[in-house]
This record gives structure tokens, C-alpha cells and sequence, in this order.
């Protein structure tokens, strides 16, 4: 099968790579020529066989909105067009009803799994049509890691579904991270332990608090034991946020999310251990961004 992508940044030219791996061809469009396979999204759409399917890759918001926008005047009724990023659940539901317009379909699809996913796959949280998610469960199975489908892949419900999963997990994720950065910064408070690193790398087999996120918690002190490098700012990419308004929409009490994310907006006002360890591990799963610490003064 010959899909389209569109966004090659740090997620979306990974995906390419482990589609490629899979056996499938994928042309790819990014604004950047010494990235893309095609000089426009005009010339991807005239490289794609009919019925075509694309998967946008680029960041939420005004961005997605113009791509979408722009697709639906270049494709034609029965094309597919698969949004992957973390667009806003109410988002999807209007890029939807665009397109409905058009006789294109339109799925979103939740993906996690960060700068690792080329080698360990991505788990995928999808909403829309069962025929359009039927016809695009090729592309979904080989971003997915090896194994059972049900453990990595889920058809969540209508338009608006797959975000709104991925929102929630983002804002899981959220108060995982904390809980280990206020650990971390705890233990490193305590004059008699003597080795913070070596604590985590043991809680790492056997114990309760076990995960993929303790693992890369170790990795990250592995690299810089007392986190002296970055400062401990840490941004919010919209997720988070969501999440705690869902829940006071929802009348849902969600303390531990809303205190990890305000713990964030503190992150911007005083430089802390615990953020400092958020840094970090945002750094480790997502490649995000950490900010240089600032220079100890004289």
C-alpha cells in the first residue's frame, strides 16, 4: 500500500522510517527540502493512488487547521485523511464535518511512544468510522509494536475519540512524572542517602512503582546525576491543561493531574530538583526541549 505523510519532524520522520521497515511505501511532505520527498502538498496528492490516504504529522492548532484545509480542496470524495497529532478533541470534530463535505473521511488517531517509537512502535488511540479505521489498519499495524493488537491499538469511538484518549494519557503522564520528581527531589533532601541514582535503578525489577518512565528516569541520571545541566523549567504543550478542564466540565475530581500541572506553571517562577526531573524526563520519552541551566554565579 502507498500512504502519505506529512510533518517529518522528530515523531513524524521516525514514522516513515518504521513504515518503510514495515514494507510499506510512504511518501512524505515537510516544509523542509532536505527532508521532503515532494515539493508541495499539491505534488503529494498527484504522487498517491486513489483511494488516497494521508497522515498529518505537524503540530496542533492554526497549522493542522491550514493543512486540513487545504488537503480538502486538493483531495477527492472517498480519500482518507488521518490526523496523528494532539489536536484538540472539538478540533477533530470540526476538521471532520469540513471534510464530510467534501465525501473525504477523516479519522484522529492519538500516538504515544515519543523519539523511541521507530524501534519500539507506538501505542495508537483512533476515532472515526469503522470502515475508514478498517481501511487504514495496515498503516495502523505496522506504527504499532509487535504482538497483540488489542495491547497497543484501539478503536475508541467517533470523531474526536482518539484525542480525547491521548489527552487523558497525557495528563496520566503528567502526574507519573510528578510523584517521581517530588521522590527524587525528597531523596536527594536527605542527608543519609547516599545514592539517589542507584535508589531508582533498584526500584526498577520487582517493585510496585516500576515503568517505562522509572527506566528513563534512571537513563536520564545516568547522563547527568545531579541534573546540573538544565534548569528545572518545564513547558505544557496544551494537553494537561485539557485534561483539567475536562474534568471540571465533567464535574470529575482529577487532584493529582491539576496539582502536576500547576506544578509546571511553578516550574516557571523558581528552579526546583523535582522540575529539573520533569525536564528530564520529558527530554528522554518526547525529545522535548530542556533549558540550559543558568550559570552558578561567583
Amino acid at each position: 500500500m502507498h500512504f502519505g505523510l506529512i510533518g517529518l519532524g522528530k515523531m513524524g520522520f521516525n514514522m516513515r522510517a518504521r513504515l518503510r521497515d514495515a514494507g510499506l511505501e510512504v511518501t512524505g511532505y515537510d516544509r523542509n527540502p532536505e527532508l521532503t520527498d515532494v515539493p508541495s502538498l499539491a505534488e503529494l496528492v498527484k504522487a498517491l493512488p486513489a483511494p488516497r490516504t494521508i497522515w498529518v504529522m505537524v503540530p496542533a492548532g492554526k497549522i493542522t487547521d491550514d493543512v486540513i484545509s487545504e488537503l480538502a480542496t486538493l483531495m477527492d470524495a472517498g480519500d482518507l485523511i488521518i490526523d496523528g497529532g494532539n489536536s484538540r478533541f472539538t478540533e477533530d470534530q470540526k476538521h471532520g464535518a469540513l471534510l464530510a463535505e467534501e465525501g473525504i473521511g477523516f479519522v484522529d488517531c492519538g500516538v504515544s511512544g515519543g523519539v523511541w517509537g521507530l524501534a519500539n512502535g507506538y501505542g495508537l488511540m483512533a476515532g472515526g468510522e469503522k470502515s475508514n479505521i478498517d481501511a487504514a489498519m495496515p498503516l495502523f499495524d505496522a506504527l504499532r509494536p509487535a504482538g497483540d493488537r488489542a495491547e497497543s491499538f484501539v478503536h475508541v469511538g467517533e470523531i474526536g475519540a482518539g484525542h480525547y484518549a491521548k489527552m487523558v494519557h497525557n495528563g496520566i503522564e503528567y502526574g507519573l512524572m510528578q510523584a517521581y520528581a517530588e521522590g527524587y527531589e525528597l531523596l536527594m533532601a536527605k542527608d543519609i542517602i547516599k545514592d539517589v541514582p542507584g535508589t531508582f535503578a533498584a526500584w526498577q525489577k520487582g517493585t510496585v512503582v516500576r515503568s517505562w518512565l522509572l527506566d528513563l528516569l534512571v537513563k536520564a541520571l545516568e547522563e547527568d546525576p545531579a541534573l546540573t545541566r538544565i534548569a528545572g523549567y518545564v513547558d505544557d504543550s496544551g494537553e494537561g491543561r485539557w485534561t483539567v478542564e475536562e474534568a471540571v466540565a465533567s464535574s470529575v475530581p482529577a487532584p493529582a493531574i491539576t496539582a502536576a500541572l500547576f506544578a509546571r506553571f511553578a516550574s516557571r517562577q523558581d528552579d526546583s530538583p523535582a522540575m529539573k526531573m520533569v525536564s528530564a524526563l520529558r527530554n528522554q520519552f518526547g525529545g522535548h526541549a530542556t533549558k540550559p541551566a543558568k550559570p552558578a554565579s561567583s
